[in-house]
Parts: structure tokens; C-alpha cells; sequence
């Protein structure tokens, strides 16, 4: 097929840069996401099957079989995910994103980003905190009696809040983030904050009890991270539309599962390509060691895909105090991938760049042709499900996987 590559990566990044997600509204999985129903799972990542997920995978997804009530312990909850009654799939076929196991159920309440400029809109579960929690493969009954609270009295009052303020503007948000020292990725102090003074006077305005409103604020308060599946699903449906533009090379995921590393090409929809994933090198929690890491997982890199996360470690020096290296590293990281994306954000700004653009739009032939790969920080999940998160790091895509895309989109363009 005879395409005009550099054109269809100019179109593609048009659609990026002109993206304007909004927070419309809160739903629940099983009625707003497409094609969820009581017994599929999602999960972040490539496609697995049950025997070939990660531990904290597995651990995630039995903890969700026991929060939806299709079994009541640990026991029944491993025969019937390994049964072939539940169907499992990957969060970015169904219109969303997962961090770090990403698993969600038809009950779980979600986000609903739309993308104003395109129309498409994107999904996300609600952030748990930091701890022993679900998306690190976390199934203990506090587990399940958070995701319950969260289902029953956080998501109620967020959706009144939502009717009040009207729709949020997200890409506002993230750029006011990026410079406070946030790269909305691992490190979201400054939007979460941004996010709470947005929907404080509203919330004081619901009538929900003072009790009600206080434990709310109490747990946004406490959560750094509670912006994170905010941004995530804002980034996934500013990228989505490009997928499809025949002869685009620029990728629209990066997600990891803990088992595979798995990267999509805007102009090969609806392809995977995948391979095993690697460990995170990072700074692991007292009384770790690297044999206790599950290898790379989560959804969180389709904030890289927008320019964000590891290719905005400038904006956000004080990350290495929590994933490892030095503020050098986090310096050299981003201008490294200026090298491998096809254009600087009109809106993401890095303050200590002089307000240089982030590096946007990744491209799939610079990476081949320059030996260079998308620079990502993540958290590290204990590889035994039931345990949690162990630690933060850094991470190098590997290589092999951008060759095999390349392969396949050659044999398609060429």
C-alpha cells in the first residue's frame, strides 16, 4: 500500500494537540462501558488468559469475583476464574485504561472523559490509594470493603458534585499540573490539588451529610494519586482517534500486564504486539528485593503516548526522591525523547525547559531507526498476589517489541 507517511503522522497530530477531554460525568462499568457485561473482567495490558497472568493479576481478579459476589473466598474465586466462565479482556479494547492490573468489574463505579473535539469518550475506575489495594493484586476483606464504599458513598457524591460544576476541563488541569512539578503519572500532588479546589465549593453545596462530605475530602486529601485515573482516561481519548489513519506511525498504547509488554500503532488498528515484560529498576520498599517484583504492568504509560509521565520528568525533578535515579536523569530523559516523538505539545509545558513543549506524539520508525525507547517511571507490584505494592522505578520499553511492529507495518506500507 503506497501511503504518505509523514502526512498521515501530521493528521494523527492534529488530533492529539487539538484534543480537549472533559470529566462529564460518573457511571458504572457494567451500563457505560461498551461491551461490559456481569462476566467479563478487564484488565490492563495486551490480551492474557487467567493461566498466564501475572500474580497480581490474578490477585486483582479474584478480588473482584469476590466484590461482585460470584464467590465468597479466595478458593472459589481461583476455580471460577480459571473455569472459562469469565471472559477476560484488555481495558483499551473497550474504550479505557487500567493502572496497574486495571482490573474492573460490571459494578465498579468509573469516570466518563469525553473528548469535546472528537466526540469519543474514554473510562477509568476511581483511584484506591496507595497500600494494599486492588490494582497491586490486593483481595483481603478491607480490600473489598473499600471498593464497596467507594462504589456506594464516593461515586454518589462525586456524580452530584459533577451536576453542580458542570464538565471539568482536564487538559487545563494537567497543564496547570506539569507546573506545580507534577508529570501526571507517578507524581500527581499538584493536580490532585488543582482537582480539589475545582470540586470543594460544589461538594459543600450536595446534600450529603457534613460526615459524608468530610470523609470524602479526607480521602482525596490522602491520596496523591487520586488524579492519576483522571489523567489516564483524558490522555486515551485524545489518542484514540487516531487509530485507523492509514500510514500513521505514531503509537496510541503502551500498556504492560505484568506478563507482556504491549505497544499499539495508530496505523495498524486493532494489533497487538507484545512480548515479555521486563522488571521495573527501582527503589523497592525495606525488606524487598528485586526477586520479589512482578515484572511491568499497568495501563498508566498512555499518559507517555501524550507526551506526559517519563517524557515530562523535567517538569517533575522531585520523582526521582520516589522512582530512583537523579534530577539530571530526570532532565535527560525528557529531552531524549524529543528524539523519538514527531512534536511538542501546545499545551503540555515544561517550566524548567523555559517552557519547551512536552515531546509528543511517538513515533514507531525514529525509535527503530534511532535504537531509542520510551522512557517510563511506574510503580512496583509484589509478583504474589495478596501482597501489594513494593516499590517505584524506572523502566526501558524493550527494543523487540517496537521490531516486531515495525515488521508488521512494513509488510503493510510497504
Amino acid at each position: 500500500m503506497d501511503v504518505d507517511i509523514e502526512a498521515a503522522n501530521k493528521k494523527a497530530l492534529k488530533i492529539i494537540q487539538a484534543g480537549q477531554p472533559e470529566l462529564i460525568d460518573v457511571g458504572v462499568a457494567g451500563e457505560e462501558v461498551p461491551g461490559m457485561h456481569d462476566k467479563l473482567i478487564l484488565h490492563a495490558g495486551p490480551p492474557v488468559e487467567w493461566k498466564n497472568m501475572s500474580g497480581p493479576t490474578q490477585g486483582a481478579v479474584m478480588g473482584a469475583l469476590m466484590y461482585e459476589g460470584l464467590a465468597d473466598n479466595e478458593d472459589e474465586a481461583r476455580e471460577l476464574a480459571a473455569s472459562g466462565e469469565i471472559e477476560f479482556d484488555p481495558w483499551h479494547e473497550h474504550d479505557g485504561v487500567g493502572p496497574m492490573a486495571g482490573i474492573a468489574s460490571a459494578s465498579m463505579p468509573v469516570w466518563i472523559v469525553k473528548n469535546k473535539d472528537r466526540g469519543n469518550t474514554a473510562y477509568c475506575t476511581f483511584n484506591e490509594g496507595l497500600g494494599k489495594v486492588l490494582r497491586y493484586g490486593a483481595y483481603a476483606p478491607e480490600v473489598i470493603d473499600h471498593l464497596k464504599w467507594m462504589e456506594e458513598e464516593l461515586a454518589p457524591v462525586m456524580k452530584e458534585i459533577l451536576e453542580i460544576t458542570g464538565d471539568i476541563n482536564l487538559k487545563n488541569l494537567i497543564s496547570e499540573a506539569l507546573q506545580m512539578g507534577d508529570e501526571v503519572h507517578n507524581r500527581n500532588r499538584g493536580a490532585t490539588s488543582l482537582f480539589y479546589r475545582k470540586i470543594t465549593p460544589a461538594l459543600l453545596d450536595t446534600d450529603f451529610s457534613n460526615d459524608q462530605k468530610k470523609e470524602v475530602l479526607e480521602f482525596i486529601d490522602s491520596n496523591d494519586h487520586f488524579f492519576l485515573n483522571l489523567s489516564m482516561p483524558a490522555c486515551k481519548s485524545m489518542v484514540q482517534p487516531t487509530e485507523g489513519i492509514e500510514g500513521c506511525s505514531i503509537l496510541t498504547a503502551i500498556a504492560r500486564s505484568g506478563t507482556e509488554f504491549g505497544i499499539r500503532v495508530a496505523g495498524l488498528p486493532g494489533e497487538w504486539f507484545a512480548v515479555e515484560a521486563p522488571v521495573v529498576d527501582g527503589l523497592l520498599f525495606s525488606g524487598y528485593t528485586q526477586e520479589d517484583c512482578c515484572p511491568d504492568i499497568g495501563d498508566s504509560t498512555i499518559t507517555e503516548t501524550c507526551g506526559l509521565g517519563g517524557f515530562s520528568m523535567a517538569a517533575a525533578p522531585a520523582i526521582v526522591k520516589f522512582v530512583g535515579g537523579s534530577v539530571d536523569d530526570a532532565f535527560n530523559f525528557t529531552r531524549q525523547m524529543y528524539e523519538i516523538t514527531e512534536t511538542e505539545s501546545e499545551t503540555f509545558q515544561i517550566p524548567t525547559l523555559d517552557f519547551r513543549g512536552s515531546p509528543q506524539g511517538i513515533d514507531l520508525l525514529k525509535i527503530c531507526e534511532l535504537g531509542i525507547t520510551p522512557k517510563i517511571n511506574t510503580g512496583i507490584a509484589h509478583k504474589d498476589p495478596g501482597v501489594g505494592q513494593i516499590g517505584a522505578g524506572l523502566v526501558e520499553a524493550p527494543m523487540e517489541v517496537f521490531e516486531q511492529a515495525l515488521e508488521r507495518f512494513a509488510e503493510k506500507y510497504s
